[in-house]
């Protein structure tokens, strides 16, 4: 990669509008790249929109929704800046991250760890809102979340472990409407957990050179020349374990029409993705927003017709 190869936007909204101050920690928690955000977020409006309501949809489901939203942004913000303290020696070698608040020293190791307490508290705080077996389940995910940035150091699928990582919210969001866990959430989360393994491997070909020389693993590394029919695989089973889930949890069967098109959009990505380009890569990485909102369209279609 070339040394103007930095992932911070230059010029982005938070240079333009933020006070000089917050900006490190603001990058720190990438608010300048939200697709991180919106993929830890939707896995949590998939299990709300396919949970069984015998009232139908209300207020509450949309308070909810607001607070996955801000609970999110806040957890992801953790996520990122306890990885970043634990990476910070790898980042300063690759020049994607070797700008980012801690390597460049715009943020120091003391600094970014109280940031972090303060994020966890503020998670804390949105997970209060919700029942306690909601609670509960929630706060389980730090079990994953701790360990997730040590994993490309012990294992060539570390895509795995963030896919259990970042789709525990559709185990969460069947909770806070049901008070329970049930098998349609476990297969939902299934779903989504080979969803990662498909995007987070697109992703992980940008620094398949950098991650080589350093000696961190990844599923890039570890499929290689055939990671392009490996991540169509992996869209494939995802989506219909998506299917499986909604019907299972008793979905109107109009919500497979939904499932097909973000099929659809998904075999579009893989077919036309250049693993070699980096730039390739990072702009179909982010086009999973779009397949993740069309995915929460249709459960959400599914259940209000059901």
């Amino acid at each position: 990669m070339s040394a103007d190869a930095s992932d911070i936007p230059a010029d982005s909204w938070i240079d333009r509008r933020a006070p000089a101050p917050w900006r490190p920690y603001m990058r720190l928690m990438r608010l300048d790249r939200p697709i991180g955000t919106w993929l830890l977020l939707l896995p949590c409006w998939w299990g709300l929109a396919m949970a069984p309501r015998p009232a139908g949809f209300g207020a509450g489901d949309l308070a909810f929704a607001i607070l996955f939203a801000i609970g999110a942004i806040i957890m992801r913000g953790a996520g990122c800046t306890l990885n970043d303290i634990l990476d910070r020696d790898f980042d300063a070698m690759v020049a994607r991250t070797r700008g980012r608040p801690i390597p460049s020293g715009a943020v120091s190791v003391r600094g970014a760890a109280m940031f972090l307490v303060a994020l966890l508290l503020a998670g804390l705080a949105v997970l209060l809102q919700f029942n306690w077996p909601t609670i509960l389940v929630g706060a389980a995910s730090l079990l994953l979340v701790g360990p997730y940035p040590l994993m490309k150091r012990i294992t060539w699928w570390p895509q795995a472990w963030l896919g259990l990582t970042f789709n525990w919210g559709a185990l969460v969001g069947w909770t806070a409407v049901t008070g329970s866990l049930d098998w349609p959430a476990a297969i939902l989360y299934a779903g989504g957990i080979v969803w990662t393994l498909g995007y987070d491997t697109i992703y992980a070909h940008q620094d398949k050179e950098d991650d080589q020389l350093i000696g961190v693993k990844s599923s890039a590394l570890a499929l290689g020349s055939v990671s392009k029919p490996w991540v169509a695989a992996f869209y494939a089973v995802a989506l219909a374990l998506v299917a499986a889930a909604g019907l299972a949890a008793g979905l109107h069967p109009a919500f497979l029409a939904g499932i097909a098109v973000a099929t659809a959009l998904s075999a579009t990505l893989v077919w036309g993705w250049s693993p070699d380009d980096g730039r390739d890569c990072l702009a179909r990485f982010k086009a999973n927003r779009d397949i993740g909102l069309i995915v929460a369209a249709a459960l959400l279609a599914g259940r209000a017709l059901a």
